[in-house]
């Protein structure tokens, strides 16, 4: 390459970049936050009353008009005292936030390494609200306020890119990773509404596909948990109408992705580890269930588990493929890849998104059977054998 076409390179970098993201000495891009300024007005704050944010790295060329939203995950909190002290910190308050946030994996820019996605506009939603972005309430007692607002922060968001180039977008993914990839079944029929009915709009959940199972002690920890979120943040009124219509007498099973699925029309993709280490340690085997710690060594290494453990992990991973496979049974325009990694999130992370030792099924990797999926270039409905067949994990249970 001569010194013109290096110059030419490195001034289309600079002016695709802008003034709002540098790159770091080990090249990682960093993108500056956004605070929604006139969030305010829709009633839209973090917990502590906070403006909400987002991150932002422009898309160029024949991604100028294509959008991919992250939604950021981090848990939730399920009473007043875990949402004061949530309110305290970077998952309950931009004040707290660190400013720049690394885009790596699906929201890189670097062909080589996001090959379908790397010139989209590439957004971040900040994640403060403790629900999913499904919430809308708020808690007072005199003493405490605490803004229970995911759902105005999500809208917030959305009003603030929609001049900014969402609004005439020509294709667009709503994602998200864990609590965020929770937040993609919740808001993917919504999302539709605000783009060009032109425009191919799609969905994608990495992690957030959280099973209503029995722990090991054969209590159902995980749906008491999500019936307090739901009740604490005022989420019923924002799920999905026709979900909480069949589950009349229990809503709050509409916060789960399994009964939720068959009422989302655009396209789904489900990203999801059989043996999702979250679900492993709270869905499966939550602290409420081992006092003892019997199953301590297990859970830091599936090496260690005895043959009981084991088949406990073997069947909470065939109650996952038969959920995953029940929300696809009348699909053809969905798709999932369901591997048998021991962890948690595997779209933001370079190493296991899209790199020479990525995780695989069938041969691909992870960007490649969802963008295979997104551009319809085959069909991506891939399940892992079970454990321990795999060889392409690097990462058990990092």
């Amino acid at each position: 390459m001569n010194v013109n076409a290096v110059l030419v390179a490195i001034t289309l970098a600079l002016l695709t970049c802008g003034p709002r993201c540098i790159y770091s000495d080990d090249q990682r891009l960093l993108v500056n936050m956004t605070l929604v300024r006139n969030a305010s007005a829709l009633g839209a704050f973090c917990l502590d009353g906070s403006l909400p944010a987002y991150h932002l790295h422009r898309g160029f060329g024949g991604g100028a008009r294509n959008w991919l939203l992250q939604f950021e995950g981090g848990g939730w909190c399920n009473s007043t005292k875990s949402c004061l002290d949530r309110a305290n910190t970077r998952r309950g308050s931009t004040r707290y936030m660190s400013k720049w946030e690394v885009f790596s994996g699906i929201l890189s820019n670097n062909a080589s390494l996001n090959p379908d996605f790397y010139n989209w506009n590439r957004v971040k939603l900040r994640y403060c609200d403790g629900a999913s972005f499904a919430g809308d309430a708020v808690y007072k007692n005199g003493t405490s306020l605490l803004y229970f607002r995911g759902q105005k922060i999500w809208e917030a968001i959305i009003l603030d890119l929609l001049p900014k180039g969402l609004g005439q977008a020509r294709k667009a993914l709503l994602s998200g990773s864990s609590a965020g990839g929770l937040s993609s079944f919740l808001h993917c029929n919504n999302f539709t509404k605000y783009l060009p009915s032109t425009a191919s709009v799609k969905c994608l959940s990495d992690a957030g596909f959280f099973l209503d199972e029995r722990d090991i002690s054969s209590n159902h920890t995980m749906r008491s948990f999500v019936k307090d979120v739901v009740s604490l943040h005022g989420v019923e009124k924002n799920l999905d109408e026709n979900c909480t219509a069949s589950y009349l007498n229990f809503p709050e099973l509409c916060f789960f992705p399994q009964y939720a699925m068959k009422f989302i029309t655009p396209p789904f993709f489900i990203l999801n580890s059989a043996y999702d280490v979250y679900q492993f340690h709270h869905i499966l085997v939550p602290p409420s269930a081992d006092p003892q710690g019997h199953w301590n060594r297990c859970k830091l290494n599936p090496a260690a588990c005895n043959p009981q453990q084991l088949n406990a992990l073997q069947e909470f991973r065939r109650g996952m493929i038969v959920a995953v496979g029940l929300s696809y049974k009348y699909s053809r325009r969905g798709g999932f890849f369901i591997n048998s990694c021991f962890a948690h999130g595997q779209s933001e992370s370079q190493d296991t998104w899209f790199a020479a030792d990525s995780p695989r099924v069938h041969n691909r990797t992870i960007a490649e059977a969802v963008g295979d999926w997104y551009f319809n270039r085959r069909a991506t409905k891939e399940i892992d054998c079970p454990y321990p067949c795999v060889t392409t994990c690097h990462n058990l249970i990092p």
